[in-house]
């Protein structure tokens, strides 16, 4: 190949990633923004106050729900074609959401816009891997998608307040459309097209699928929201119910929505362990800093921000020095330590204390959390996506996706359980600061028993050749 031919490929393949993530970050960016909108979403749409939580649960559970399907599309429909239509949904759902004139409207609109984005993400991330053969160049670019997946979760924090005061919560949603737009002009000129396999989908797969994650995540908010009670049973029983029928399907299958097959690899099956458990982690985590910040220490939002920004800042310098790593040592090492970095961390973060201050008591363990975040989510995303033939590209982007929303789901749920079950064991009167600083500290101590467990896994099930990402042949 001539050095003009080399250089135009590499010019493609960034415009491609480029493009992949303005859409991705633009997703995160909108699932975090609209927090700090919520009172005054509530106030002017007239929600009740149990209500308001739901313009954040509509989206999760739309989200996690369907990401597995929206993988298998990008396999079936092709990844360019796939990821275009997902992102025109997101646009429309997106103006439907500024302009909702009630809270059913929005609700509606919210779960209109989290499909787009469950398809969205898998479909982005299947057409990297077509773009990206496995090895340096796909580390290179999956830590760029990671780095940007951190950076937009702190940013929509502090952007939501912002542009909620100056121009209103409407325009959290509208500043989507635009951007939408450019991504739909761009995907033709620096996307490959899209290779459509004609096969029947999977339907009864799809719904069994589908129906088991809405319910897994049902679960897991109400039980972040109101403990244990007899709706977690009836959720679990419905879920446990679907899951049972899910194999039993795909098993007599002849074109299943999940082959079988794909589980052979121990990259992919160990790369989605460690990032669930990473996952629980990082949503765990982020419960337990917020109820410390705000009601322990009394931190502004402003400068609750601030402090986040810090993990940010680290995680993004883990993905970046983390694949690097990954592509000179593999990704079981790189796996390893980050995830014991994120024990480390929660054990430094667990010395919390009323009188704390944010030098003393955060920093260091956020500094460390966010190091080993960044390393382990890049190295188990590029083990989970490893070797994985072209027909099953978007099934295994959907599959890490859906990994990472469940543990995140689960990891505010047993967070809160823990914190304020914890807290509130021998209560009679209101929570005291002292208190909850206690049940935060066991949340601590339990995240780190969990991500001691994730590096054992990791240890165990991420072995690759030193130099290259691990081959794995599927039998058909």
């Amino acid at each position: 190949m001539t050095t003009e031919a080399r250089s135009a490929v590499t010019t493609h393949r960034g415009w491609a990633l480029a493009v992949v993530c303005m859409a991705m970050f633009m997703s995160v960016l909108d699932s975090t923004s609209v927090y700090a909108a919520l009172p005054v979403i509530a106030l002017d749409l007239g929600f009740a106050p149990a209500e308001i939580q739901w313009v954040i649960t509509a989206y999760g559970v739309s989200i996690g729900g369907l990401l597995l399907l929206g993988g298998r599309l990008a396999d079936y429909a092709g990844g360019r074609r796939t990821f275009m239509t997902a992102v025109g949904v997101f646009a429309v759902a997106s103006l439907a959401c500024g302009l909702a004139g009630s809270s059913e409207a929005l609700i509606a609109s919210r779960v209109a816009q989290g499909v787009g984005a469950a398809i969205m993400t898998p479909a982005g991330l299947s057409v990297l891997m077509q773009v990206f053969p496995d090895g340096p160049d796909r580390n290179k670019a999956l830590g760029i998608w990671g780095g940007l997946g951190g950076i937009g979760g702190s940013a929509g924090l502090l952007l939501g307040g912002v542009l909620t005061d100056w121009a209103g919560w409407a325009w959290i949603f509208y500043t989507n459309v635009p951007v939408c737009l450019a991504v739909l002009i761009l995907c033709p000129q620096v996307l490959p097209a899209s290779i459509r396999r004609r096969r029947r989908l999977d339907l009864p797969g799809a719904i069994t699928a589908t129906g088991t994650l809405v319910l897994t995540l049902l679960a897991l908010f109400h039980f972040a929201a109101n403990g244990v009670d007899s709706f977690i049973a009836v959720y679990v029983s419905a879920a446990v119910t679907l899951a049972a029928l899910f194999v039993a399907v795909e098993l007599r299958s002849p074109a299943p929505l999940v082959p079988m097959r794909i589980f052979a690899s121990r990259a992919l099956v160990g790369g989605n362990l460690v990032i669930m458990i990473a996952g629980v982690a990082v949503d765990g985590l982020l419960i337990v800093v917020t109820l410390y910040a705000q009601q322990v220490l009394g931190l502004s939002a402003l400068q609750f921000g601030m402090v986040m920004a810090v993990m940010t800042v680290t995680s993004v310098i883990g993905v970046i020095v983390g694949q690097h790593l990954v592509t000179r040592t593999g990704f079981r090492l790189v796996a390893s330590w980050g995830m014991i970095l994120l024990m480390i961390a929660c054990v430094l973060l667990a010395g919390l204390s009323v009188e704390g201050t944010l030098i003393d008591d955060l920093l260091a363990g956020l500094v460390v959390f966010g190091a080993g975040m960044g390393a382990a989510f890049v190295a188990a995303q590029i083990a989970a996506l490893s070797g994985v033939p072209e027909r099953d590209r978007g099934l295994a982007a959907g599959l890490e996706e859906t990994s990472f929303a469940v543990g995140a789901t689960l990891g505010a749920g047993l967070a809160s359980a823990i914190a304020i079950g914890f807290a509130t064991r021998d209560a009679t009167d209101a929570l005291s600061p002292a208190d909850l600083a206690e049940g935060l500290a066991v949340t601590l101590y339990v995240l780190a028993g969990l991500t001691a467990a994730g590096a054992l896994l990791a240890a165990t099930l991420l072995r690759a050749p030193a130099a290259a990402t691990e081959k794995i042949a599927f039998s058909s």
